[in-house]
């Protein structure tokens, strides 16, 4: 009698008897690889199902590398200190470490009906003290070196929560969770000295090594925003005073009508009594308070300023420009000042119409056009020839720019400069629920790092936690912990009672991993030599810029010290597109479109859904949930089951013993490429054709039951890293008394799928230019590798940039180039 697929049953027997085997800790083989998720911040809401497509991915590879013969790393833990949580207990009247253990333990259990290979004696906790008392120390280390220090900075201030808010914690220029307007104010903080590692952090980027996708490494170097330009003096009319501008464009500098300054500047701070117009200025400044730095600089946002009533003095032509202070200008790029060029850059020139300024033209474009510019589109601001610039005209602009720095600097008033649009890490928070800062406050002794040995410095067991009316922490409050001794004199002193951001614990989190339990390193050099660098780090694109500075930072640091033997730490690097909402929007209790993850797999399976959130498209792209898509998986996994209990109804198909080859080898490069949909689909191929090895008799009859074990097996062991509880039943049902994953991945033989090779034309901008022979399924990645080996091909692709490729599988490959 048939036996009926019912998950349920089979799937949480197969996960306690992973754990009880230790399946998931083989990690004495030669070969090591490390495979990491962005671990998650555990909130009060739980999984939906869009979560879990990361951890479904980065599964599947560590299924696919035990199966390979290595030693896995592959571990979870929680990103569990920081204003969210803190937010979340204040709502639900309840402490911030309750709340987190109550949600960790959501997440956790969630977590585990998927059957992840994670290692749970690794899991770590940026909450727990054994875990963030390295933290502080990490902290002491940069503070002795002299890469933490403090400033008065301009911070988003939330008058309600009374707290500082990231950039991210604000909903168009109001406080995500209570709606107050956020202002800028400046505070009291810490801060790290990240830009002295900015040139690191920007040229490791084109490290050989790094497996990153290219937008990413883009972003990061757009955020760390390296430019050469050069620092010019300009005097100010009727006053012995200067203002010093940074601009990467001094070849249009005989352009320039007027200078801006941002309303937070030092300039304004010291010169605002010398304003002809101090009182329209300050009045501007207060409304510009009321903005967030995102809104001051939003695209499209109208230019506005008010003037000063002050004028700097030109060098190159003695022309008078008058000063603005206005609020598109930020205090902490370059010097705070820009001089303005409204003929060749369109914020500019956007400015200069709003104020009614000149507009002279100093650079002619290839149309040759030298009128008036009273257009944005006139707006020269890349290429071109200089004209109405003395000594500059007819030189290109690349030309101009480096012969007008040498004469700046040969007549003194001004020098070149690189500057970065990278800042100093802010690293203060005015909230409970953060890590300590080592730091004590002596009157006679001034700032003093806490002893190692006295590490964790631990928060406070409080009943409130509510923020200050002053804006200090509620640790402010707590006396009895504030009020300590000095470390170095003995006398009386204050802790500091700032404490760390939420990005603190999550900059370095995945060296702990390697060696949890450490009491007396932060991490064992020859573990970290072991599994270091993390072979593949999967997470969302959100984090492509400041978790993965800060992490970069932190790890180029500790590989100054020696803690890590490497300068880079992840080597590749994907970034997982969001699972939509059925209704096409982001999943949101605002919206009443979530899904349970725990319903879906009640419904239909950990593996249905498992299966379905790798095939329901390219990993990268954020697709819509579909129900009806779990449901069609479950299906194909009903298939699988019923032709493992019942081979009765096998078919035969011409050249049947090539399938199970040119299924192995296709779902071996879609699993290494993260071609996850297609990998599926060749599985979902094979079993509709169902080619076990049934023999048809001279009638055209099926003669006798004759299972072919061997390739069935093979197929199952191919699609265990997708569904694994299925895999692993269906193992046993064959007749193996030990797991799948002790198994070897099966290879293919390539005499076996030889025949399906075909001879494929190779175009350059549409002329032909070669053949490559090649598989009629394979990727577009597969057959541009191949082209660019041809040496015909290479000839006609010298000194271009392939634009574009257009490829028909089996037919043609175009490459456009330009």
């Amino acid at each position: 009698m048939k036996k009926e697929y019912h998950p349920k049953e089979i799937e949480q027997t197969w996960q306690q008897t992973w754990e009880e085997q230790g399946v998931f800790k083989q990690y004495n083989r030669q070969k090591n690889y490390y495979v990491l998720d962005m671990f998650p911040y555990p909130s009060g809401a739980g999984l939906h199902v869009g979560h879990p497509k990361g951890y479904i991915a980065t599964d599947v590879v560590s299924r696919f590398k035990l199966l390979n013969g290595y030693s896995v790393l592959h571990p979870m833990g929680w990103d569990a200190f920081g204003l969210p949580a803190e937010n979340y207990a204040i709502k639900m009247k309840m402490h911030p470490r309750v709340a987190v253990e109550q949600n960790i333990a959501t997440f956790k259990q969630q977590l585990q009906l998927f059957g992840f290979t994670y290692d749970w004696d690794r899991e770590v906790n940026t909450t727990d003290p054994e875990y963030y008392k390295w933290t502080q120390w990490i902290f002491l280390q940069l503070f002795e070196k002299g890469l933490a220090y403090e400033s008065n900075e301009s911070v988003n201030w939330c008058p309600s929560c009374k707290t500082v808010l990231s950039n991210e914690d604000l909903e168009q220029g109001r406080c995500e969770r209570c709606g107050s307007e956020v202002l800028q104010r400046k505070m009291r903080q810490w801060v790290l000295k990240m830009t002295a590692y900015a040139d690191r952090l920007l040229y490791d980027l084109d490290n050989s090594e790094l497996d990153w996708e290219d937008s990413i490494i883009q972003q990061q170097k757009n955020w760390i925003g390296r430019s050469e330009g050069i620092d010019i003096e300009y005097e100010i009319e009727g006053t012995d005073q200067k203002i010093t501008v940074y601009t990467t464009r001094p070849d249009t500098n005989f352009g320039a009508t007027f200078i801006v300054v941002a309303p937070d500047s030092t300039f304004v701070e010291k010169q605002k009594d010398l304003f002809p117009n101090k009182d329209a200025v300050l009045r501007y400044i207060e409304e510009t308070n009321k903005k967030t730095e995102l809104e001051r600089i939003s695209e499209g946002k109208k230019k506005t300023g008010v003037p000063t009533g002050l004028y700097a003095i030109n060098n190159l032509n003695q022309r008078r420009m008058p000063i603005y202070v206005g609020d598109f200008v930020l205090a902490t790029v370059g010097t705070g000042a820009v001089v303005g060029v409204p003929g060749h850059d369109l914020r500019d020139f956007e400015f200069a119409q709003a104020m009614g300024l000149d507009i002279i033209r100093v650079v002619v474009g290839a149309d040759g056009d030298t009128s008036h510019i009273t257009k944005a589109e006139q707006v020269q601001e890349e290429e071109g020839v200089m004209i109405n610039s003395d000594f500059l005209d007819g030189l290109q602009i690349q030309d101009a720019k480096e012969k007008i720095k040498d004469y700046i600097e040969a007549k003194g008033f001004g020098k070149r400069k690189v500057n970065y649009k990278m800042r100093d890490w802010v690293f203060s928070r005015q909230k409970y629920w953060g890590e300590p800062i080592p730091i004590v406050h002596c009157k006679k002794c001034g700032t003093v790092a806490v002893p190692e040995d006295q590490l964790p410095i631990m928060l406070p067991e409080v009943e409130s936690y509510e923020p200050t009316k002053t804006g200090e922490s509620p640790l402010a409050n707590i006396e009895q912990w504030v009020n300590t001794t000095c470390p170095t004199c003995g006398e009386a002193a204050k802790r500091e009672t700032n404490t760390m951001p939420q990005w603190a614990g999550s900059s370095w989190y995945y060296l702990r991993y390697i060696d949890p339990k450490n009491t007396r390193k932060l991490v064992d050099e020859q573990k970290e030599k072991k599994w270091m660098p993390v072979d593949l780090y999967v997470g969302g694109a959100e984090h492509a810029t400041r978790h993965l500075l800060y992490a970069r930072f932190w790890h180029k640091f500790l590989f100054d010290l020696g803690v890590v033997s490497i300068t880079e730490p992840f080597q590749r690097l994907v970034h997982v597109g969001l699972i939509l909402a059925e209704d096409g929007r982001k999943m949101s209790k605002r919206w009443n479109n979530v899904i349970n993850p725990d319903d879906i797999i009640d419904q239909f399976g950990a593996d249905a859904m498992r299966v379905y959130e790798m095939f329901m498209g390219p990993f990268t792209q954020n697709i819509a949930w579909s129900t009806n898509g779990v449901s069609g998986v479950r299906r194909f996994l009903n298939r699988v089951w019923d032709i493992a209990y019942s081979h009765k109804d096998i078919l035969v198909v011409q050249n049947k013993s090539k399938l199970i080859h040119k299924t192995i080898k296709g779902v071996t490069d879609d699993i290494k490429y993260f071609r996850f949909n297609v990998a599926i689909s060749k599985l979902m191929v094979f079993i509709n054709e169902r080619d076990f090895g049934s023999k048809i008799d001279k009638y055209g009859r099926l003669e006798g039951n004759e299972f072919d074990k061997e390739a069935f097996e093979k197929f199952l062991i191919i699609l265990s890293p997708f569904a694994p509880h299925i895999a692993e039943e269906l193992w046993k049902n064959l007749g193996h008394t030990s797991s799948i994953l002790q198994e070897q991945w099966p290879t293919w033989d390539e005499t076996m799928i030889i025949a399906d090779i075909v001879t494929m034309a190779v175009q350059v901008n549409g002329k032909m230019r070669g053949t490559i022979e090649i598989s009629p399924n394979a990727s577009e990645e597969e057959a541009k590798a191949a082209a660019l080996k041809q040496e015909s091909v290479q000839r006609h692709l010298e000194g271009k940039s392939i634009i574009k490729l257009i490829y028909v599988p089996g037919k043609i490959l175009n490459i456009v180039v330009k």
